[in-house]
């Protein structure tokens, strides 16, 4: 191979070494640097996800440090009407555009029909209303949503007030 390389001229000797360097230089990124940097990207999304779940962790920390009592326990339990409550805090929420249907079932329950709604914001929506309002799911049916969006869903809940 020596021999090869000192009988081309000069300026062959020049292109054959500059391949060879680009060769190097691409075996090099190709199996070092491209697996290292693909860590690297993996190990920072996981440590982000770590931190968000940690800071939503956070108020069930306090929470478990009071004895499972929500932080405004203390506040008396609206009298309100169910339908009256649901509406309010559907609003708020911005969830009323995807309620397709509320009935009272007693005068402490109320069924709650939702179409093509977001699971996280209907699960923040619950913990609301068992929060502030003192009412929980006592039955319901959930299914993927017609139009389905990812994490979009129908759902019927029957929900009651606890006295």
């Amino acid at each position: 191979m020596k021999d090869w390389f000192d009988g081309l001229e000069s300026r062959e000797k020049l292109f054959v070494g500059l391949g060879a360097v680009i060769v190097a230089v691409a075996l090099l990124y190709g199996f070092i640097w491209a697996p290292l940097d693909k860590n690297h990207e993996a190990l920072a999304t996981s440590v982000s996800d770590w931190q968000q779940s940690l800071a939503e962790l956070r108020p069930l920390k306090g929470m478990a440090q009071r004895g499972g009592k929500p932080a405004n326990s203390g506040t008396a339990v609206s009298q309100q009407a169910p339908i009256i409550v649901v509406d309010q805090t559907l609003r708020s929420r911005g969830l009323e555009q995807f309620r397709r249907r509320s009935q009272p079932t007693s005068s402490n329950g109320i069924r709650v029909e939702f179409e093509n709604v977001a699971f996280d914001d209907l699960v923040q929506w619950l913990g609301d209303l068992s929060d502030q309002h003192s009412m929980h799911v006592q039955a319901g049916s959930i299914s993927t949503g017609t139009q389905s969006g990812p994490g979009r869903i129908n759902a019927t809940l029957t929900l009651e007030r606890a006295l």
